[in-house]
């Protein structure tokens, strides 16, 4: 009986969607990465408005790096295949 269980479970793939999961978990750090980014930037903007073009630069890059770590969370998995 034992055999017959383990060459079943060779045969079947029990984690199809581990990496949706997974890349599911690794979108929320830069998901608050950029909710922080933002919150930030206009709270910078409002207390110096004059700086509002040198601010909104900053932000777009800090938003632009916060981004790629959750393209490269999702590019990761496909790359990496076992």
């Amino acid at each position: 009986m034992s055999q017959i269980l383990a060459a079943a479970a060779d045969q079947v793939n029990i984690n199809p969607g581990l990496k949706s999961i997974g890349y599911g978990l690794s979108a929320i750090g830069p998901g608050i990465g950029v909710g922080i980014v933002f919150g930030q930037g206009v709270n910078a903007i409002a207390r110096q408005p004059e700086l509002t073009g040198v601010i909104r630069t900053n932000m777009l890059l800090g938003f632009a790096f916060s981004e790629a770590l959750a393209l490269i969370g999702l590019v990761a998995p496909f790359i990496y295949t076992s």
